[in-house]
């Protein structure tokens, strides 16, 4: 007698920018899973033509010919009657970028799961892997949740810690972390939906919580120390970008590393030495490595320098003094 084939796991994937694409290819692979809807943000305007471009995640979805629904908001009332409609036993939320109403976290049988890139309780919010390189942390990871309408504040299913390296930017770091989250999923699910997996509630006396970053969280405030601005400069990389200006136009600073500067002068102030670019801080120096001026690609601090044709010891502008604080509910440390 032949054994019944075992019914696959039925998901629903809820995701939208490059970082929950991995999740999606990797859950797809898996013979025992079956991705019955792939939900995410709808198409929108981009580029210097702003003609609309869909995310990531529809593209990988389509790709792997799994349907895909975009609505404007999770509130549309026709989204419980298409979860409904493929009987999922669980959603999985990756970077979706909106928060689940409580009315669709019941509607799969085992609920949903929620892949949140940091070691929760610490640094819930929208801007977790900035906020551990910012604040200069050793390590951070990924968590997996059971969904709860309070902001990632659900009990932690699976965590795992990742090395934050000293030349990490949020992009490297966000591809290294999307990559754990692909190779945690699958077995975390089936655990899950066998019943293998206690939760474990979170510590509410160390939660933590960061906010979505604007383009003027990027501009750099040279007062700070050497330490703390090389941190935003990887920590703001690819977006926002770390951001100064010079007679008004903007100049991106893409890259630097820390140095000693014999020289004195005022935060902000340049002096090239050798073959570097130096700007003091308000501790240290830094070497200004690739700056982007305004309108221009990027180049060595040193070559836009002489094209600038300018004397030692100018200044990049005074910031404004209304900046919006760093994304943590903790002050960014100052080195």
């Amino acid at each position: 007698m032949t054994r019944p084939t075992p019914e696959a796991i039925r998901l629903v994937f809820l995701g939208t920018p490059e970082f929950a694409v991995p999740s999606l290819e990797r859950l797809a692979r898996e013979p025992d899973f079956r991705i019955v809807l792939v939900v995410t943000q709808p198409d929108r305007p981009a580029g210097r033509g702003r003609e609309l471009r869909p995310p990531a995640v529809k593209r990988a979805a389509l790709a792997l010919g799994l349907p895909v629904v975009q609505p404007a908001s999770l509130r549309d009332l026709a989204i419980p009657e298409r979860i409904v409609a493929v009987s999922p036993h669980v959603g999985v939320v990756v970077a979706y970028g909106e928060l689940v109403p409580k009315r669709l976290l019941d509607l799969p049988s085992h609920g949903f799961l929620n892949v949140h890139p940091s070691l929760l309780p610490k640094y819930r919010g929208a801007s977790p892997i900035q906020a551990a390189i910012l604040n200069g942390d050793p390590i951070t990871g990924v968590t997996i949740i059971r969904l709860t309408p309070s902001l990632d504040a659900g009990p932690i299913v699976r965590q795992v810690s990742v090395p934050i390296r000293e030349d990490d930017t949020a992009g490297t770091l966000s591809e290294r972390l999307a990559l754990v989250a692909a190779e945690m999923l699958p077995e975390t699910i089936r655990d899950w939906i066998a019943g293998r997996i206690v939760p474990i509630p979170q510590d509410e006396r160390a939660a933590t919580y960061t906010r979505p970053l604007g383009k003027e969280d990027g501009r750099i405030d040279w007062s700070n120390s050497s330490e703390a601005i090389a941190r935003a400069v990887r920590a703001f990389q690819p977006w926002p970008s770390a951001w100064t200006t010079l007679a008004g136009k903007v100049v991106k600073i893409l890259k630097v590393h820390s140095i000693e500067l014999d020289v004195s002068l005022p935060p902000g102030c340049m002096v090239p030495l050798r073959s570097i670019l130096a700007v003091a801080t308000g501790t240290g120096g830094l070497a200004l490595d690739v700056v982007q001026p305004e309108g221009k690609r990027p180049m060595s601090g040193i070559d836009w320098w002489r094209g600038l044709r300018v004397d030692p010891g100018v200044c990049f502008d005074e910031r404004a003094n209304d900046r919006p604080s760093a994304p943590g509910s903790l002050p960014v440390d100052a080195a």
